[in-house]
């Protein structure tokens, strides 16, 4: 019997737990042919969201937790996922029950076709607001043009990932993570399932503008060098308008007899190249702290407790 380990990333969700778990077991239920893992991911929730787990843990025996040092982000709780999960595939399910867990049984039957990596894309967003919805749409955009790899827009973590895939995600242990570019990166079979993503069932998001911007520079500075180009792309025009001004001054300055104000020039000039200066050494500035947190090779977490077991381990 293959076994099937449903990673679930939490962070203060102890409102919405329960009834995720109530409607995870009847789509368990129906999968007779399956074994189940339920994994939990505290991470680092500073509400009732492990105590609640823990019960859960008592009445089925499904249930394991890994319960984070800290708070390390969605992110870095994934790869604990990843780590921790036993099964012959994984697939990765948010806990505010936005990402349905009815479409599991269609992933599983995609799965079983040969599929690697069958990927939940959003048909809607409902509950979202029309300003996140229209920028999560220019990022993946602009991600995909890039990036040099084929990334999968209007899709989230929600997914089956054969352990093929879980094993090639393992080897990857950077601290700077953006797992929805490493989905595409790794390659293998995929496979899209088509959803429509519910609200929230309760509780707040955990995910502010800032936090979302984080996540949109990491996912490009980690997959492609091409913001570093734009020293040479904004080089060449500015070189260029600048030489054609430089021109049509000197001409100006002996047919109309105008002298050439050079204070005027100079400011403009140096505002202009300053600005360019400031946004390119903001391009360096991120890559070069990207370089400087991967050379620390720190663990990505540490585990206070698996399974009601203290853990001396680090990842």
């Amino acid at each position: 019997m293959k076994k099937i380990s449903i990673i679930i990333p939490e962070y203060n969700e102890k409102e919405a737990i329960l009834a995720l778990y109530e409607r995870l077991s009847k789509v368990i239920a129906s999968l007779n042919d399956y074994e189940f893992e339920i994994l939990f991911i505290n991470d680092g929730s500073t509400d009732d969201s492990l105590e609640i787990i823990k019960i859960l843990r008592k009445k089925d025996d499904r249930i394991s937790y890994v319960d984070l040092s800290r708070n390390f982000g969605k992110e870095i709780a994934m790869m604990a996922g990843i780590d921790y999960a036993t099964g012959d595939a994984v697939i990765f399910l948010d806990a505010d029950l936005q990402d349905p867990p009815e479409v599991i049984p269609e992933l599983i039957e995609y799965w079983e076709k040969g599929y690697d990596d069958v990927y939940a894309k959003r048909k809607s967003r409902r509950g979202e607001s029309f300003f996140k919805k229209l920028t999560s749409k220019m990022y993946y955009r602009i991600l995909k043009k890039l990036t040099n790899v084929p990334i999968q827009e209007d899709t989230g973590d929600f997914r089956l990932l054969d352990r093929r895939c879980v094993n090639a995600l393992k080897s990857l242990r950077e601290s700077q993570r953006n797992t929805k570019s490493m989905f595409s990166w790794i390659g293998y079979n995929k496979k899209e399932v088509l959803f429509d993503r519910d609200p929230r069932v309760a509780g707040k998001t955990k995910w502010s503008y800032k936090k979302l911007i984080n996540l949109a520079i990491d996912g490009i500075t980690s997959f492609t060098t091409s913001p570093l180009r734009l020293a040479t792309y904004i080089s060449i025009p500015t070189f260029i308008i600048l030489s054609v001004y430089f021109i049509y001054v000197v001409i100006k300055s002996f047919v109309v007899n105008e002298p050439i104000q050079a204070f005027q020039a100079i400011i403009l000039l140096i505002l202009f190249f300053s600005g360019i200066q400031i946004l390119l050494f903001g391009i360096i500035g991120e890559y070069l702290g990207k370089i400087f947190n991967e050379t620390k090779n720190r663990p990505l977490y540490f585990v206070d407790e698996y399974n009601g077991e203290r853990e001396m381990n680090n990842k």
